[in-house]
């Protein structure tokens, strides 16, 4: 498995999604928030992480314009309005 910092990882079992923040040839270090908002951090082997595709925020926004660039929350108000 070919990892870099900034990658999005979880554990082939499941569980939450990791960052790894440091990659190394057979492991590598990443962090995560828990439930509570604290910061974890382990070394774990690659033999056991999987890369995810995590969906980019800005994509999700550009998906709720219309053609004219309104958001279409907006438009839905204006018309109830």
């Amino acid at each position: 498995m070919d990892l870099k910092a900034g990658d999005v990882v979880i554990l082939k079992s499941g569980g939450q999604a990791m960052t790894v923040a440091e990659a190394r040839a057979d492991e590598a270090v990443c962090v995560w928030m828990g439930e509570e908002g604290e910061l974890f951090r382990e070394t774990l082997p690659l033999a056991v992480l999987e890369a995810i595709e995590v969906a980019d925020d800005d994509e999700d926004e550009d998906d709720d314009l219309d053609e004219d660039g309104a958001d279409d929350e907006d438009a839905k108000a204006n018309k109830v309005a």
